[in-house]
């Protein structure tokens, strides 16, 4: 098999044990379901994962871990630090939230990842921290917004209700820059 079609594998059975994960929660989740989703047989999923801890690994991997080089190019992006603290927090917290804030078990999903492999949620908030820190230029301060961050999901928002208090964060840490032709 060529490599673009056993990624392609790969990717579309990551794709259906997302949704699966999401929908059933991981407890609940089987080869079967997975293999249904993907319409593959549970045999090909097989050669590709060992067990189901193993592909679950890899859909949190290929889902948040895939975006930190889109999080550290938007701190480097043009724009006002506001600007860019905002895009770096869509690509890391409110791209993935608008997948998980529906789904069944969308709240378990986190939950599970830090259970079944602590590096990758570590090296995920690891990652946002640099990139805030860069942008506050201050590490404490950094830490302090991705707690307060945190706060914001506790209620389960919907995603446009996470924009908005992002946004408020956001301010409280770095302004907006002022409209030209606005007075302060």
């Amino acid at each position: 098999m060529k490599e673009d079609e056993a990624a392609a594998r790969r990717s579309k059975i990551l794709l259906a044990a997302r949704w699966c994960f999401l929908h059933f929660g991981f407890a609940k989740t089987s080869f079967e379901d997975i293999a249904k989703r993907a319409n593959l047989s549970r045999t090909l999923i097989y050669r590709v994962f060992k067990d189901k801890e193993d592909i679950f690994r890899a859909v949190f991997a290929d889902w948040l871990v895939s975006r930190h080089p889109l999080a550290k190019q938007a701190v480097t992006a043009p724009g006002s630090p506001y600007e860019r603290l905002v895009d770096v927090c869509r690509v890391m917290v409110l791209e993935p939230w608008s997948d998980m804030v529906g789904a069944p078990m969308g709240s378990e999903f986190f939950d599970a990842c830090e259970r079944i492999d602590p590096d990758i949620d570590a090296q995920h908030r690891k990652v946002a921290l640099e990139c805030v820190a860069t942008i506050l230029g201050d590490e404490e301060k950094a830490d302090v917004f991705l707690l307060s961050l945190d706060g914001l999901l506790a209620d389960q928002p919907t995603v446009a209700v996470l924009e908005r208090r992002l946004r408020i964060l956001a301010e409280q840490f770095v302004p907006p820059a002022k409209k030209k032709g606005t007075r302060a």
